[in-house]
């Protein structure tokens, strides 16, 4: 959890007057990343689940890695991309705060379906969720836009710092649970890995098909592939596997998944991108 309000508040810096201007600049392509994000992302990864008939913990879990907003990190990679580093900041921004509601909406629909798929008795904390949404998401991005308003040149030097450490934090808690449950990802890394890849690659098809269908440049279809590709694992990790929650670690296993295939995945995409554009 510490890790997820660091990634927070550093995502709060980012977040200034711009990025929701910006809004009115490229209403479609925000509208159309949006989407994919809080509708069309979910949406798959639900059928993902559905059709390998995971078990109900890693079903949860699947989906709960596609209800979450986009990373922190997909702003670098739209950048190495040669994106419209603008929307991504401004897509990043926004679906950190939409889902903090849409959030616990889609998880309480996805869990009573999961329940009459099991026969098993699920029960979802909608209001613990958000109030814990509120608390690690919503104050921190808060402190963050705040502290960069007030400090703006110490808030600039600490974003640089937090920058760096982003992604070898994110790798280190990946890491930790990974170690914990090494038994459990082994056995089930067939279904967890297929279904994890599944997601990136299906989130990055239907969003780039989507773009090209609205007409959109070039960049601006990168910076979309790249925001629907990319989630929060934090996120997923820390409401998976906290007391006041779900309590399950296991809930977990598919978001750390996701975390090392996502950065591999997309990481391979950039790299195409960059060599296509030499």
């Amino acid at each position: 959890m510490p890790i997820l309000i660091v990634l927070m508040f550093m995502l709060g810096m980012d977040m200034t007057r711009k990025a929701f201007t910006d809004i009115a600049h490229n209403p479609k392509a925000v509208l159309l990343g949006l989407i994919g994000q809080l509708i069309v992302l979910p949406a798959i990864a639900f059928l993902i689940a559905w059709l390998l008939k995971l078990p109900p913990v890693y079903f949860m879990g699947l989906v709960l890695v596609a209800c979450c907003p986009g990373g922190s990190s997909s702003n670098v990679f739209s950048m190495l991309a040669k994106g419209d580093v603008a929307l991504s900041v401004t897509l990043t921004a926004l679906s950190s705060i939409i889902t903090l509601f849409t959030l616990p909406v889609i998880m309480e629909f996805v869990t009573a379906a999961v329940s009459d798929m099991s026969g098993i008795s699920i029960e979802m904390p909608v209001g613990k969720l958000l109030v814990q949404n509120i608390a690690l998401l919503f104050f921190p991005l808060l402190a963050g836009s705040l502290f960069k308003h007030f400090c703006p040149e110490t808030a600039a030097k600490v974003r640089t710092v937090l920058g760096k450490m982003a992604f070898p934090a994110l790798m280190i808690l990946a890491a930790v649970f990974f170690l914990q449950y090494r038994k459990e990802i082994a056995n089930n890394f067939a279904s967890l890995g297929l279904s994890s890849a599944l997601l990136i690659i299906g989130a990055m098809a239907c969003s780039s098909g989507m773009s090209r269908i609205g007409r959109f440049s070039d960049a601006v279809r990168r910076t979309i592939v790249i925001e629907v590709g990319m989630q929060n694992a934090a996120q997923a990790i820390a409401i998976a596997s906290s007391p006041f929650i779900f309590n399950s670690g296991e809930m977990a296993l598919p978001a750390i998944c996701y975390a090392m295939l996502m950065n591999v995945i997309l990481l391979t995409y950039v790299y195409f991108i960059r060599r296509k554009n030499k």
